[in-house]
């Protein structure tokens, strides 16, 4: 029988195109407005480019029926917030670390 979801686990995301595009977007705005140098306190998306199907970890932060929000450590100083997302191996879906023997 398969594990049910609970609050506060870690799970792996993979990343679709649509999360792609929106999370390189607000980390390209950060430099083109200049958001990145300020030293008043603003924080500014920064890190690696993301691309589809690239995997990161992520914690379970709600439970739906069928689904889950999660919030997904990218590789830099934000996070990307994936609501709704059900399991499997498809971007855009979140799926159980493999067990390490």
């Amino acid at each position: 029988m398969p594990q049910p979801p609970t609050l506060g686990r870690n799970v792996h995301y993979r990343a679709s195109a649509d999360d792609a595009v929106r999370i390189n977007k607000r980390r390209k705005d950060a430099y083109t407005s200049g958001a990145y140098a300020q030293e008043d306190g603003t924080i500014a998306h920064l890190g690696n480019d993301v691309a589809e199907g690239q995997i990161f970890p992520a914690i379970v932060v709600r439970v739906w029926t069928g689904s889950v929000n999660l919030q997904v450590l990218l590789d830099g100083n934000d996070v990307f917030w994936a609501t709704s997302r059900s399991e499997g191996e498809e971007p855009g879906k979140w799926a159980w670390p493999e067990r390490v023997s």
